[in-house]
């Protein structure tokens, strides 16, 4: 693997050199295949273009022997926990810790806990139930009425290369806001334009993802505001301004050891943000090198 100024690259020189090129097409054929439908790119030839996934550096949730969180009956599985690998993962021991869970964890654990617990009785005819239908119902019928010109991918793409530009592993101030700014246009153009094929009454996979990106669009500005109101670099969130002399993240625990959440008070309204301090009593806070 070379790294060189503009991106990461994997370089299969030396091992063709080695081992010959057919041995490499033999283990990496279907591979190279598809990487060279996408890029164009023949990657015997010129070194493959690779990019860090986020999670691969990131800690999970804290769970116990049942995989139960600090939250009663907030169950985590697999890479959402930190259990088995702490702050590293990689792609196949990952799967493994899933299915692991899945299989051999959650059975003997979960159905203890439900089985303790009781529920209140509740009618569905009854507010909250009826408040949530009505703003489903209402939220369907606006995203059909809608009737534009572009397509739910159409917007979806254009938000995920936003995101993908200046709120990925690598941030900063200056991109941020731009999404800040962006996303609020984009939301308003959705809304105006988008085109929702099919009913509301049977199953209807476009008026499914309209309802996701809906969502993705009030995400996205959250993530870009909470983002650009921390400043450090620390797990998956690198800002590039706050680097080491050597390029390393930055952590700020004496402002940022805590958790935030954001109350949401409204579409296009500001956010409210709520904090709790985080407090290490076990395992005490240190600043980690990559070298």
């Amino acid at each position: 693997m070379g790294e060189l100024r503009n991106g990461v690259y994997l370089d299969f020189r030396d091992a063709i050199d080695r081992l010959g090129e057919q041995t490499i097409a033999e283990r990496y054929g279907n591979l190279f295949d598809i990487y060279q439908q996408i890029t164009g790119e023949n990657p015997n030839e010129v070194p493959m273009r690779i990019y860090p996934a986020p999670h691969y550096t990131m800690g999970g949730l804290w769970v116990d022997y049942n995989l139960m969180s600090s939250i009663p009956g907030l169950f985590v599985i697999g890479e959402a926990n930190f259990s088995d690998h702490g702050a590293n993962r990689l792609g196949a021991s990952a799967l493994m810790q899933g299915l692991a869970d899945g299989y051999f964890v959650l059975p003997y654990t979960i159905g203890n806990y439900l089985a303790q617990v009781t529920f209140e009785d509740n009618d569905p005819q009854q507010t909250p139930f009826t408040d949530i239908v009505k703003q489903v119902n209402d939220k369907t019928q606006r995203l059909l009425n809608v009737n534009g010109t572009r397509s739910v991918d159409d917007f979806h793409r254009e938000l995920g290369q936003l995101m993908w530009t200046h709120c990925g592993m690598s941030r900063n101030a200056t991109g941020l806001r731009e999404v800040m700014k962006a996303v609020p246009e984009l939301r308003e153009r959705f809304w105006r334009d988008v085109r929702v094929l099919g009913r509301g009454d049977d199953f209807n996979q476009s008026l499914e993802k309209a309802g996701r990106v809906a969502d993705f669009l009030e995400f996205a500005e959250l993530m870009a505001r909470d983002a650009l109101e921390r400043h450090e670099s620390c797990g998956g969130h690198f800002r590039e301004e706050h680097t080491t002399p050597d390029g390393e993240a930055l952590r700020n625990d004496d402002e940022f050891a805590h958790v935030t959440a954001w109350e949401f008070t409204g579409v296009g309204e500001e956010p409210v943000m709520h904090r709790e301090p985080l407090e290490f009593e076990y395992v005490h806070l240190t600043q980690r090198s990559y070298k």
